[in-house]
């Protein structure tokens, strides 16, 4: 590798480095890590499954969390795949809503597809029950889901 060549990072430290900016707070600098035509799927997103595509829409879903809530990855495992571009990772959130001062802690796992060193795919499974309990909208999203059966 030339002298001046920029690491890319293994799919592992890409996961690593998005648990410190989550960490840290440091929303702004996640979009970095999404590749432009990026999709992310939140198939347990509450009141319906979410889709977010392209690394701009990331960033407005990100950005949209600044100053509400803090979070931190406390715990992790990341389990390499047969797929060089594939990591599973499992891990704990402890989180804050900012207004409140409500905390949680919550189990995640995410499926990362990274090539070239960018996040080009992501399935994630978030506590969605958890996180909505402590932001107090369980009940309306309760209500909204028995009123779309």
């Amino acid at each position: 590798m030339p002298e001046n060549a920029e690491h890319v990072r293994s799919p592992r430290e890409v996961f690593e480095r998005l648990a410190i900016l989550i960490s840290s707070g440091a929303w702004e600098e996640l979009p970095g890590l999404y590749a432009e035509d990026v999709v992310v799927d939140i198939p347990l997103a509450i009141p319906e499954p979410m889709r977010v595509e392209g690394r701009d829409e990331v960033g407005r879903h990100l950005t949209d969390r600044v100053g509400l809530l803090k979070l931190r990855v406390v715990e992790y495992t990341v389990h390499e795949t047969a797929d060089p571009e594939v990591v599973v990772a499992e891990f704990v959130n402890e989180g804050e809503v900012v207004a409140t001062g409500r905390t949680w802690r919550a189990n995640n796992v995410q499926v990362l597809r990274v090539r070239d060193g960018l996040i080009v795919s992501s399935r994630d499974y978030h506590d969605h029950f958890r996180i909505n309990t402590a932001f107090d909208r369980l009940p309306d999203l309760l209500k909204t889901t028995e009123d779309q059966s």
